[in-house]
């Protein structure tokens, strides 16, 4: 069957779920993806070594369940519809306000790829950037950063400095192989900042976010299917309210795709005021327990996204999303399976490389673009501990343009913006006797320090983690540690010494034997129509 694709059943209503390449579908297409028999051989040869309960971090899986963009990107889902969002701020009730959250948090699940797909895993350094343009003249900002390997965190920073909107969140994904099912486990907070409102004006009024599991089903047998389930959460701490979410898997005999349940309630009474209903997927309803009255929520069929913008692949750098995934993408959207895995591999080994390098030279590798959390009881960042990074940036500017220049000034966002020398930060940290990075440079964390230039002192440096000896100075090409920094900017990868992952490169160019098979694979009634593109 090479050379051809498996048609896909079609649901009854139309949807504007929105694709990873950033097309709006006109129909809508349900989760479900029937394999074609060479790819569900090598789907099957990958997961006959595993046994339930495995992590699934150190597989590489089958380029045909790949979705053509990163992780860092596809966070941005959460963010297509400003239209939910923007109002919040100038919202005085906090019930309303309240509800309005939850609204929006619902709003973006319906954005997904067709069929069942992975987003691909980000390099540590890795760097995605995007920003709305809105009808108000106002703009959203996004930049995000790999902010670990093993095991993955991706971490992000999102404000509209127009609204006094600020989102700043790590996701830390974990996968699990459960017998005929895959689970990716959605660990991380968001925490969204609304900074007209609240008690303290430096914060806001903060609301906390999680996220449900993602399940693909039926891997071994029968048609692989998407599922969201489990419980989440959205909490605001100085109101006292909250909303548990139950995303709802579909039982063996009784129950219906996508459906959730749940409920908003004042935790300092107990007392439930609002229940939640519907498809996460379609129409969602709210009802007033108090008047019993039921009324539409969040209508995913008659909803458009409002997609990011993004610079052109010539203005971005090497570690940024878009451009080092370019190829694979590509590769994955042309359904070359050969040519995904190959360039997908070139991208994973030389990680490996670097991570030796730096092993050998005794670098310690740190975000460029975020910092850590400093929480604990009187920190500055207390009760956000759970995101363990944030962006290494003050925004506090009198006006939103300030604010404005203050976010471009981290990293390059919008189509043109020339790269700021003073954010290529060295993949390295100065340690005081603690062993905690100091913090210099008016409360931001220096990621290197030059200290004495002597050669000695270079040297020593370079094989461990020495104490401060001064604020670092400005970048210069004439600097003699310019051209290390340099070479050490692009330094990415995984801990060194690691396993090597599974690679079937080489099984895509045969049949593979396995005492596993699909049988929808092989004696399916789906149509099969010719590949387009």
């Amino acid at each position: 069957m090479k050379g051809l694709v498996p048609g896909r059943r079609r649901a009854t209503s139309n949807a504007s779920s929105r694709s990873s390449t950033g097309e709006a579908n006109d129909s809508f297409e349900d989760d479900t993806l029937v394999v074609e028999p060479d790819q569900g051989n090598v789907l099957s040869h990958i997961i006959s070594q595993l046994r339930p309960g495995a992590d699934l971090s150190k597989v590489v899986l089958p380029t045909f369940i790949l979705e053509p963009r990163s992780m860092l990107e596809r966070i941005t889902n959460f963010m297509c519809h400003p239209e939910m969002l923007l109002p919040i701020p100038e919202i005085d009730d906090p019930l309303a306000r309240f509800v309005a959250v939850v609204k929006f948090y619902l709003s973006g699940w319906h954005i997904r790829p067709p069929g069942v797909k992975k987003p691909l895993n980000p390099v540590l350094g890795e760097i995605f950037t995007c920003y709305w343009d809105f009808p108000d003249n106002t703009r959203a900002y996004y930049i995000s950063e790999q902010t670990s390997h093993h095991p993955p965190k991706s971490s992000y920073f999102y404000m509209v400095p127009g609204h006094h909107i600020r989102v700043d969140g790590t996701l830390k994904p974990r996968s699990k192989f459960l017998g005929n099912s895959a689970a990716s486990m959605m660990e991380g907070t968001a925490i969204l900042s609304i900074l007209n409102r609240g008690k303290d004006p430096l914060k806001g009024e903060r609301y906390i976010l999680t996220q449900p599991n993602m399940y693909a089903r039926g891997i071994l047998f029968g048609k692989m299917k998407y599922e969201l389930g489990d419980h989440s959460f959205v909490r605001c701490p100085e109101t006292g309210l909250s909303a548990d979410i139950d995303f709802k898997t579909k039982g063996w005999v009784s129950g219906t795709y996508n459906a959730i349940g749940g409920f908003i309630k004042n935790d300092h009474t107990g007392e439930i005021l609002y229940e939640l209903s519907g498809l996460w997927s379609e129409e969602m309803f709210i009802k007033d327990v108090k008047t019993g009255q039921k009324e539409m929520f969040f209508n995913a069929l008659k909803s458009r996204p409002s997609p990011p913008i993004c610079r052109p692949l010539a203005e971005q750098e090497e570690r940024e999303s878009q451009r080092l995934w370019a190829k694979t993408a590509q590769a994955v959207k042309d359904r070359n399976h050969e040519l995904a895995t190959e360039e997908k591999t070139k991208i994973e080994e030389a990680q490996r490389e670097e991570a030796a390098k730096r092993a050998n030279d005794g670098v310690e590798w740190h975000p460029r673009l975020f910092r850590r959390v400093r929480g604990g009881p009187g920190g500055p960042e207390e009760g956000e501990e759970d995101l363990e990074w944030i962006i290494n940036a003050t925004i506090d500017g009198a006006t939103p343009e300030k604010q404005a220049a203050q976010i471009m000034a981290i990293y390059p966002i919008v189509k043109g913006q020339i790269f700021n020398q003073k954010n290529a930060i060295p993949p390295r940290a100065s340690h005081d006797h603690s062993g905690r990075p100091k913090d210099l440079d008016g409360g931001q964390y220096d990621l290197i320090d030059f200290g004495d230039d002597s050669p000695a002192q270079q040297q020593a440096s370079s094989r461990k983690q020495s104490p401060s000896q001064g604020n670092s100075p400005p970048l210069d090409p004439s600097h003699r540690s310019t051209a290390e920094i340099q070479e050490m900017l692009s330094s990415t990868g995984a801990r060194a010494n690691e396993g090597p992952l599974i690679d079937f490169h080489e099984d895509v160019k045969k049949d593979l034997p396995s005492s596993i098979k699909r049988p929808d694979s092989i004696e399916s009634d789906d149509e099969f129509v010719d590949a387009q593109g």
